[in-house]
């Protein structure tokens, strides 16, 4: 069985951490894909703070969003 190379998203993602994710900047006159994506990691309102795990799913979510969001490793 041949083994599968890592790609640019999942290189680094550890299974089973967590990533804390804080909104920083206000998602106003952004795309409203954005403002789904930033409701969709469980934040609600501006300076809130979630803890989502550590996947592909979740890092997808918040490339997305990176401008708005911090996100640190747990």
């Amino acid at each position: 069985m041949a083994q599968q190379k890592p790609n640019a998203k999942t290189a680094g993602v550890r299974e089973g951490g967590k990533l804390r994710i804080t909104w920083v900047k206000s998602s106003i006159g952004h795309k409203k894909d954005q403002k789904e994506t930033i409701t969709s990691l469980g934040l609600h309102r501006l300076n809130d703070t979630v803890e989502q795990p550590d996947n592909a799913s979740t890092r997808g979510m918040v490339f997305k969003v990176k401008h708005l969001v911090t996100v640190e490793e747990i």
